[in-house]
């Protein structure tokens, strides 16, 4: 049984002072809703990712808070935890429950209220998902672990400190055109390298940002979408999972990303594609190392060449590899249990031809959702969908040269690769 994606939504992400975690995710979801002809009434599911809130918000049993608020008070419900990457679990596990044949529709939400409180108070939340005895007690924050990551790195594979930099200044580029995003600002590598030190050689601007926001995603069975006609534009090709020791010092390297090798390795079994097959990846970059150490993690390059991505433009979306065309968690921005979900929502419209920061024939794309330093990672993958009767991609029609919207009549598999035919639908 395949999964497929009717439809996927977020808020903006950035500080909603005047909000709360439901009314966040009652907003992304009446925006996935008025995408498809799925209403409220046909979930059987509603998985919900979300980190703190009964510790920001004093708000606990949210599963079945957030089914009441989109619609669905007698579906089943559950919140799932994971830390950051409580977004990708929920997805992950959606998925599963559809694959399982337990579930026709489920919807994957994930939100997060961040900005409501002081610095001080978010900083010792986000300090649950370390290793309380020891990290916590000694002294170490998610800064301090990820630069002793950065710093190893640096000094195994000679990296400059401008080479970090320059994730930060390719994420915040990508942030400008959209408009969900947290950061539409460009940065310099000096202005990134020059901003407030947090963790040497960590800098203010080498971080993702506290935000709130909320993001879901509504996955189908292959049956159900058939029996009912949807038109879905992108469907799960296959997902991995895996963890690591919680604290890093008891993993076997701080310059590499065990669990998220692994769990790559994994999606691409279930999913029969390589790295060469992705055409665009959302990476999780709550630091400008650990974009590095996901794109080795993830077999785009090699180790220790991690850096040629952002410095030789390659990871740019009119790159060879394009990551993080949202702006990534440090130019979009990171309420820590929507950001996985998020990239689903980013990667979605890439597949649809409808992102402002398009890649050219996106076919196939890539999520990494990574908890704590690494003790947990997702890696979900994308394909267009064969439901995908309107593809968005405006193009050039050969026959007279108007814009147009192509319209597939057969669409190309890996396993059965086929031409294309088409019919064009006029814009002009």
């Amino acid at each position: 049984m395949g999964t497929k994606i009717a439809s996927a939504a977020s808020t903006t992400y950035g500080k909603h002072p005047n909000s709360s975690s439901r009314e966040l995710l009652s907003e992304a979801a009446v925006k996935a809703f008025d995408e498809t002809d799925i209403s409220p009434g046909d979930l059987d599911a509603v998985y919900i990712g979300n980190f703190m809130g009964g510790l920001i918000e004093d708000q606990g049993h949210i599963g079945a808070l957030m089914a009441d608020h989109v619609g669905a008070r007698e579906a089943a419900s559950v919140r799932i935890e994971s830390a950051c990457v409580s977004g990708g679990a929920t997805f992950c596990q959606a998925v599963q429950a559809v694959e399982s044949g337990d579930a026709d529709v489920v919807l994957a939400g994930g939100v997060e209220m961040m900005s409501t409180t002081d610095i001080e108070h978010v900083t010792d939340a986000l300090a649950n998902a370390a290793d309380d005895v020891y990290e916590n007690e000694q002294g170490l924050t998610f800064p301090g672990i990820y630069a002793l990551m950065a710093r190893r790195y640096m000094h195994e594979f000679d990296v400059m400190r401008e080479d970090l930099a320059a994730v930060s200044v390719k994420n915040h580029r990508h942030a400008v055109d959209n408009p969900l995003a947290q950061f539409r600002k460009e940065l310099s590598v000096r202005e990134v390298v020059e901003s407030k030190p947090v963790a040497t050689p960590i800098t203010l601007y080498d971080a993702c940002p506290v935000s709130d926001g909320a993001s879901v995603a509504i996955v189908v069975s292959d049956t159900f979408a058939a029996d009912h006609g949807l038109e879905t534009s992108a469907e799960v090709l296959g997902t991995g999972q895996s963890s690591d020791a919680l604290a890093l010092q008891d993993r076997a390297a701080i310059s590499r990303t065990p669990a998220a090798e692994r769990a790559a390795e994994r999606a691409y079994e279930n999913a029969s594609v390589t790295a060469d097959d992705i055409d665009v990846a959302e990476v999780h970059d709550c630091f400008t190392i650990a974009e590095i150490l996901a794109l080795e993690a993830l077999s785009f390059y090699e180790r220790g060449e991690g850096t040629r991505g952002a410095v030789e433009g390659e990871t740019a979306a009119d790159g060879h590899i394009p990551v993080n065309t949202s702006g990534g968690l440090i130019g979009k921005g990171h309420p820590v249990g929507a950001t996985g979900i998020g990239q689903i929502v980013e990667l979605t419209k890439q597949l649809e031809g409808r992102h402002p920061n398009q890649v050219s024939e996106a076919e196939v794309a890539l999520a990494h959702n990574v908890g704590g330093s690494g003790a947990s990672t997702t890696v979900t993958i994308l394909g267009v969908s064969k439901y995908a009767s309107v593809v968005r991609r405006v193009h050039r029609c050969d026959c007279v040269g108007r814009p147009a919207v192509p319209r597939l009549r057969d669409v190309r598999t890996r396993d059965a690769p086929t031409s294309t035919a088409l019919s064009c639908v006029w814009l002009d």
